[in-house]
């Protein structure tokens, strides 16, 4: 004879397991998000790669190719320098943004270029996982998930929008592997990221 209170517990305790992986399954999507993303990226705290930019401009047909190297250290120095097709150097230090091309040095405090500030503070934000940064100049959207994530921000001021309209970085978990630039007259450009070993990093 079939026992009935048996078999009650039995489709009991399945319905409860199976509504326990549903809800395990939402509570670990909902894990993910720019917190979640901000947090991984902030356990970067220095870095090597190597880049390949592309310049897609209205006013050239075929893109404009430069490389070369970049080096992150946290939680507020980045530097850019360019190899081909020739040599030029970018440094962000703090508030400090340096320039050396063709022989020639410039220094740029980045409060006296407010726009410029919110542009190179987009890239240094992220690679720092500093979400405050971030909300302070720009509308912040994640897509995707974790094993690939698209970052999309757009600047809240009017002088920042006109000069770039939307930065795209994407990545996978922790690393950033592409940042893609709209600027506001329609150009952009895309940089591939690619990461360097310490060890093997030239010095």
């Amino acid at each position: 004879m079939v026992n009935i209170d048996h078999l009650r517990r039995r489709a009991l305790a399945t319905v409860l397991v199976a509504f326990g992986v549903l809800l395990g399954g939402t509570a670990q999507a909902q894990d993910w998000g720019i917190d979640a993303l901000m947090q991984l990226l902030a356990q970067n705290k220095s870095s090597r790669a190597t880049f390949v930019e592309q310049k897609y401009l209205s006013a050239v047909e075929a893109p404009l190719e430069s490389s070369g190297e970049l080096v992150y250290e946290a939680p507020d120095r980045l530097e850019k320098r360019t190899l081909k097709p020739s040599l030029e150097s970018l440094v962000l230090d703090k508030d400090v943004l340096l320039l050396e091309r063709k022989g020639r040095k410039r220094s740029i405090p980045l409060q006296s270029y407010p726009e410029v500030g919110a542009f190179v503070e987009s890239i240094r934000a992220t690679l720092a996982g500093d979400r405050n940064a971030l909300d302070q100049n720009y509308q912040v959207a994640l897509e995707g998930k974790r094993d690939r994530w698209h970052l999309l921000l757009r600047p809240l001021q009017a002088k920042a929008a006109a000069m770039v309209s939307q930065v795209k970085l994407s990545g996978e978990r922790e690393r950033v592997d592409t940042i893609e630039i709209l600027q506001g007259n329609g150009d952009r450009s895309v940089m591939t990221i690619t990461p360097v070993s310490t060890s093997s990093s030239p010095r």
